[in-house]
C-alpha cells in the first residue's frame, strides 16, 4: 500500500497556507514533516485523516484494499491527547480499542510498554501532561493501523519517554508500517525523509 499526496493546497480563514505540496509514503517508510509555526503541518495531518478538505490536489491510496479510506487505516495522535479525563487510563484505551477494532495489545500491555502500568486505574485527569501524552501514545498499540499520523509526538515527553517513542516507531516501521510525523525536533528515526512546508 502507498499513500500519494499530489499538489495539495490548504486555505484557512480565506488565507492560502500552502500549495503544490506532493509526497508519497509507503510501507516501512517515515516522513518528518517540518516547517515554521503556522506553516500548515497540523492542517496537512487534518487533511490526511479526513478532518479537513484540501483546497486543491488529491490524496489517494494505491494497493491494499482499494475501498479503504486513509482515516480507516490510520492512527492519529494530535496536539490534544483526545482522552476522557474522568475515565481511567485503562478505560480510555479499552474504549479506543472497542471503537477502532482489530485488537492488538491489551490496555494493560500497552500501558506497560509506555511505562505506566501503575496508572492503569487512575483517572487520566490526575496524570501529568507527560503521562497523559504517554496514554495517548499507548493507543497506537491497542489496535492495528498501518499508518501513524503524529502531530508533535515528542511534545511533553521527557528524554526517557522520547527514547521509548522512538523505539515504538522503529518497531512499527520494521513491521511494515508507515509514519508521518510533524516535528520541530529530531524523531530518532534514521532514514526518515524530510518534507518541509514553506521556506
Amino acid at each position: 500500500m502507498r499513500l500519494h499526496a499530489e499538489n495539495l493546497a490548504c486555505r484557512r480563514g480565506g488565507r492560502l497556507i500552502f500549495e503544490g505540496l506532493s509526497f508519497t509514503l509507503g510501507q516501512a517508510e517515515a516522513i518528518a514533516l517540518t516547517g515554521r509555526n503556522g506553516a500548515g503541518k497540523s492542517s496537512l495531518i487534518a487533511m490526511l485523516c479526513g478532518r479537513l478538505r484540501p483546497d486543491g490536489g488529491t490524496i489517494r491510496l494505491e494497493g491494499g484494499d482499494e475501498d479503504a479510506q486513509l482515516a480507516e487505516i490510520s492512527h492519529l495522535v494530535g496536539h490534544r491527547d483526545g482522552l476522557k479525563t474522568a475515565l481511567t487510563a485503562r478505560e480510555n484505551l479499552a474504549f479506543a480499542q472497542d471503537v477502532l477494532g482489530d485488537a492488538a495489545a491489551s490496555p494493560e500491555e500497552a500501558l506497560a510498554v509506555v511505562g505506566l502500568p501503575h496508572a492503569a486505574e487512575l483517572p487520566v485527569g490526575y496524570l501529568s501532561a507527560g503521562q497523559r501524552r504517554r496514554v495517548a501514545l499507548a493507543r497506537l498499540l491497542v489496535s492495528r493501523r498501518p499508518y501513524w499520523l503524529l502531530d508533535e509526538p515528542m511534545s511533553a515527553l521527557d528524554s526517557a519517554s522520547q527514547l521509548m517513542l522512538a523505539g515504538l516507531m522503529r518497531d512499527h516501521l520494521a513491521q511494515g508500517g508507515a509514519i508521518l510525523a510533524a516535528t520541530h525536533g529530531p524523531l530518532g528515526l534514521e532514514g526518515a525523509r524530510e518534507v518541509r512546508i514553506g521556506p
